[in-house]
């Protein structure tokens, strides 16, 4: 039986190639980059060919070059021109043909001496967000095994993870977590990572965490901040009323910050409960140090 092609809704589109939903709606109107299948209800269906177009375009936009240049341009020649550009050699690329290989002991070994170069906040920058951006796209156009996939979350994670215990700051404390089912954490680990080398004290709570143990966990711990993430914004959608009671039920004065894409499409309705919607800080100007 022939295998069914995998196809991408337009919010999965605006993840694996950064470009809002907005965007990717304006550039079909008005230069028909790609032209979706539409559903009967409407919705865009988006193939592998187009999602890696689509990314090719944001890459050499993302160059300065300009979406009309490129729209005339024949598909075949923009993504090579994308490619061209990839070239050039990546902090990452070590760590995607160790992953490729399965090489466990290979990429342990990379992790840790650009952790011990690069230090924690470096490692996460130039090594962890880049990687996980590498490692999305090639898990959806079906060139990355699930098992290699595995294999990187569990060696990166757990070097995130070791970082963040070993150079604790001393500032105030920011609780953070991922929403309940959400379970992409590279992000937040890597924002965590960043924030800890500049004096924040972060305690990381995990994946998949249901509300009512954030809260029981900021009475028992008193952070200055609580800081929560999500990637779809149906995993928000599905905890919109939980989100609204949170701030009344967390000690006086803690601030509420929330990342994402997920968070992103719901920002108004956020906001309006006292959220910082965006990349994960601290929603307060001063020092970690209060």
């Amino acid at each position: 039986m022939a295998q069914v092609e995998r196809t991408y809704e337009i919010h999965e589109v605006a993840v694996l190639t950064g470009l809002q939903p907005a965007r990717l709606r304006a550039w079909e109107r008005r230069y028909e980059v790609v032209r979706p299948r539409r559903m009967a209800n409407g919705y865009r269906r988006y193939t592998a060919d187009q999602v890696a177009l689509l990314r090719a375009f944001a890459r050499l936009i993302q160059a300065g070059e300009r979406i009309g240049h490129l729209a005339v341009s024949a598909p075949d020649e923009v993504l090579a021109r994308a490619r061209d550009r990839d070239r050039q050699p990546a902090p990452d690329s070590a760590c995607i043909e160790a992953i490729q290989a399965l090489d466990r002991e290979r990429l342990e070994s990379i992790v840790a001496q650009q952790l011990a170069l690069r230090g924690l906040r470096g490692f996460a920058e130039a090594i962890v967000l880049p990687l996980a951006e590498t490692i999305g796209e090639l898990w959806a156009l079906g060139e990355l095994p699930i098992a290699a996939e595995h294999l990187a979350s569990e060696v990166v994670l757990h070097a995130l993870k070791g970082g963040l215990r070993s150079f604790r700051g001393d500032g105030r404390l920011m609780l953070a977590a991922c929403l309940p089912g959400e379970r992409h954490e590279w992000g937040i680990l890597a924002r965590l990572a960043m924030l800890q080398e500049e004096g924040w004290r972060a305690h990381y709570l995990g994946t998949d965490l249901p509300l009512n143990d954030l809260v029981n966990a900021a009475r028992r711990l008193l952070p200055a901040a609580v800081a929560l993430t999500a990637h779809d914004p149906e995993t928000v959608r599905r905890s919109l009323s939980g989100l609204a009671a949170l701030p009344g039920q967390l000690p006086a004065g803690t601030r509420l910050t929330i990342g994402g894409r997920g968070a992103e499409a719901h920002a108004a309705f956020l906001q309006r409960y006292g959220y910082q919607v965006g990349r994960i800080g601290p929603p307060w100007a001063g020092s970690p140090r209060g």
